[in-house]
């Protein structure tokens, strides 16, 4: 797998901008995910709070995720069609948390799993078979697997609302990353119809079950 400049160039912006908002508490506050401040004009924070994230923890289990599938989406649609599904993806897994939260004006999160989650299906989509290791375990992990199963770790996350990560942003995001991939090539659908409805499923399925928990 041949690692591109540009998976390289987001990885780096993602570490830069999470280690200042990590030693600098004005900083993260002011870039941060916030309903509220939102509300009062703050859009930049749709964008900004993605490149925060809650700890290293957090930042390496998005950016191991990014530098695996990344590649494999732009090899398919270029470096353009990528990023604009990164993008995308980002901004409609943002969309999706403001309006689970629109009544909450404190509600704050930070990382982009929106955008990771989108390049991820994408992924999937692209090549189905892929299969990936993750240390210590030896074992190949089929990409299925692995992005459903990051998914029901985010439904259970939603439910608890652990920490100050983005959860609700994994299903927008990753709803965002298939529908932009069958907009740049509507054959994806078409090619793999078993495997994007079992996706979509999840995702909707997933998406209507916590909606009808929200508070």
């Amino acid at each position: 797998m041949h690692t591109s400049l540009l998976t390289i160039f987001l990885i780096t912006i993602n570490v830069l901008i999470t280690y200042k908002g990590l030693n600098d508490y004005g900083f993260f506050e002011k870039y941060k995910f916030n309903v509220g401040s939102i509300k009062r004009g703050e859009y930049y924070r749709l964008i900004t709070g993605a490149f925060l994230h809650a700890g290293w923890g957090h930042l390496a289990a998005n950016m191991i995720t990014l530098f695996f599938f990344m590649p494999v989406v732009e090899n398919f649609f270029g470096p353009f069609g990528a990023l604009t599904i990164y993008f995308v993806s980002m901004t409609g897994g943002n969309l999706l948390a403001y309006y689970f939260h629109k009544n909450h004006d404190w509600y704050s999160a930070v990382g982009n799993s929106g955008a990771v989650n989108g390049i991820l299906f994408a992924s999937i989509l692209i090549n189905p078979g892929m299969k990936i290791i993750i240390l210590p375990i030896p074992i190949p992990i089929p990409a299925i697997i692995y992005g459903i199963g990051y998914l029901l770790y985010t439904t259970y996350g939603m439910q608890r609302q652990t920490g100050s990560i983005g959860h609700e942003a994994h299903f927008g995001g990753a709803a965002a990353g298939m529908l932009t991939s069958a907009v740049f090539y509507p054959g994806i659908i078409s090619a793999q119809p078993l495997l994007s409805m079992v996706l979509a499923l999840v995702i909707g399925g997933g998406f209507f079950w916590t909606r009808s928990k929200k508070t």
